[in-house]
């Protein structure tokens, strides 16, 4: 992360999502990251093709110390051909050091843009990227996908200087001997046609590899998410059984994978070897006949030696490009998951004005301004509920704002104008100041007054820091109570005109629970807040209380009006304050 931060500083904002053509396969893919740092990359081929070019120059260079220094006796041509084949050295390894910088940059580019366009379709998603993939599937992609698109760029840098040098080479071969320069030409689609069969190998078992590997990632993302359950079942050790017969089974696939893989690698030095051997034998015995001079001899042995860095470029990113058509495949299929509610019509506006929230379904009317309570004797009544006003996954669009069906409200001005606080809610590494401020600008006191109304003060005082103090990933160094109050803070630094908060007290004792209703209604005093409940402290406290039975809206009066006049509710109501005692 603090790479990917660095980037984002010292790089001017150029990023924009994939547009649709680009996501249509895999090369439009990997053509989108090209275009999108054309400049960059331009510099890269430049690199490479001077990189490669002038590997060609020293046999030349050294063909004329051996024909004009040594074989003519001659020192002075000697030492200064010595000094310019020096020269031509350095310049080289100076070529050499800017365009592997350029490459590694070209990579990183890449890398970061598709992590980028990963998250931001993931966020557009929202809930119901559960329901489209798993946790393991984003996770490979965004590790291991990502990384093998990126390396398949590196062809536009010595991939393009490979293809200039493999001709520039068979120019000059063609001044020497005409016949070294045809063999030189044939040979390299000769070496292609050698490795063509591996390379189909690779996209066929890479792509079984790829997708036992994302299973197998959520299995695991699966298993670490329930590890106390498992502990106090009892099933830890028949899991961890499960998980390694599947990753020996994955170890497997991988062996098929790294078979052809490894004959390609070594194809990629061994073929060039013994092409290079060819040449040289053939240009040794034009040399016995006089055809050419023994300058010429080594000069063709440098240029074929030079030839042995483009073929292999040529195979390795060939074998690149053949990992990225699987991996990039992988990417584009999460990026073209279609978007909940996404329409070609022009998206409504909510008014400015406070407007009545409804759910047709229940037939749930939140009116603007009040601390609305829901409750019903199953909590996923009162959760189907909430999902349907916050538009979390699929729902028929009938749930209106202000006489604006949500369905139709661009989803970036609904999420900042309502926002959905749940107990499952992520909570991500970073100090409080970052995780209370979420994706807004970190404001200190505002912040501060969100820790207030949450009454999670003394979280922040008991961990050493403050507001700079970090948080584990999820949470998992706070209790229960804690998290429950980091996220309702969070969600109450947002400030939006609606919040919607499920149980956002069912961890706290009674002392806290009552501070936390009552100052979360003193801070959202003329905001339409929505509370899903059980608990009478919280339902006495509530402006208005809504009663569902079946899913439907059976009351809705004062906590002590439905006490006096609702059955149903008295002993809901009941049943919530026994089992409080019994706890």
């Amino acid at each position: 992360m603090a790479a990917v931060r660095e980037w984002l500083d010292r790089t001017p904002e150029t990023w924009s999502p994939p547009a649709p053509a680009d996501l249509t396969s895999p090369y439009r893919f990997l053509f989108w990251l090209t275009r999108s740092q054309a400049r960059r990359i331009a510099v890269g081929a430049a690199l490479g093709t001077l990189w490669t070019v002038g590997l060609a120059v020293p046999p030349w260079v050294l063909s004329r110390v051996v024909d004009q220094g040594l074989v003519a006796r001659d020192t002075e041509a000697l030492v200064g051909w010595s000094m310019l084949l020096l020269a031509v050295a350095v310049l080289n390894a100076l070529l050499g050091i800017a365009r592997h910088r350029t490459m590694t940059k070209v990579r990183m580019d890449a890398s970061f843009r598709s992590v980028r366009a990963t998250v931001w379709h993931t966020s557009r998603l929202g809930a119901s990227l559960a329901r489209h993939v798993s946790a393991g599937e984003v996770v490979t992609v965004g590790i291991a996908d990502v990384y093998v698109v990126a390396q398949a760029l590196t062809v536009t840098g010595p991939g393009v200087g490979a293809v200039v040098a493999y001709a520039v080479v068979a120019v000059v071969l063609f001044t020497i001997s005409p016949l070294l320069a045809v063999v030189v030409l044939a040979g390299v689609p000769l070496l292609a046609v050698a490795v063509g069969p591996l390379l189909h190998r690779i996209e066929r078992t890479g792509g079984e590899y790829r997708s036992h590997q994302g299973r197998l990632t959520t299995r695991l993302v699966d298993a670490l998410a329930g590890l106390r359950v498992l502990n106090g079942l009892g099933g830890k050790t028949f899991v961890a059984e499960r998980y390694q017969e599947q990753s020996q089974r994955l170890v497997r696939r991988g062996y098929r994978v790294a078979g052809p893989l490894s004959w390609v690698g070594a194809l990629s030095t061994g073929l060039p070897a013994l092409f290079l051997a060819t040449v040289v034998w053939l240009s040794a015995r034009l040399a016995a006949t006089g055809a050419i001079t023994i300058g010429d001899v080594v000069a063709v042995y440098g240029y074929v030696a030079v030839l042995v860095v483009p073929v292999g470029f040529f195979i390795e990113g060939s074998s690149d490009i053949t990992r990225a058509r699987v991996a990039g495949q992988r990417i584009i299929d999460l990026l073209n998951l279609p978007v909940a509610h996404d329409n070609d019509r022009t998206p409504e506006a909510i008014p400015a004005e406070p407007g009545p929230l409804v759910d047709p379904d229940s037939g749930v009317v939140i009116r603007p301004g009040l601390l609305t309570a829901l409750v019903a004797a199953r909590p996923a009544e009162t959760r189907a509920v909430i999902e349907r006003l916050g538009q979390i996954g699929m729902h028929p669009p009938g749930t209106t704002w202000a006489d604006v069906r949500l369905a139709d409200v661009a989803r970036e001005e609904l999420r900042h104008r309502l926002v959905l606080a749940d107990n499952d809610a992520e909570v991500f590494t970073g100090t409080v100041r970052d995780i209370v401020s979420g994706r807004l600008e970190p404001d200190d006191d505002r912040i501060r007054t969100a820790l207030h109304t949450a009454v999670a003060e003394d979280v922040v005082e008991a961990l050493p820091g403050g507001l700079d103090a970090e948080i584990a990933a999820g949470g998992s160094d706070l209790s229960g109570g804690q998290r429950q109050r980091i996220r309702l803070a969070r969600a109450v630094y947002a400030r939006p005109d609606i919040l919607l908060a499920v149980e956002p007290t069912s961890a706290v004792d009674a002392n806290t629970e009552a501070a936390m209703i009552d100052r979360l209604r003193h801070a959202r005093q003329d905001r339409t807040t929505v509370i899903t409940t059980s608990s009478p402290l919280v339902l006495d406290r509530a402006d208005e209380v809504v009663v569902l039975v079946d899913g439907k809206v059976s009351s809705v009066g004062t906590h002590t009006e439905l006490l006096r006049t609702d059955l149903c509710y008295r002993d809901l109501v009941s049943r919530a304050q026994n089992g409080a005692a019994d706890e």
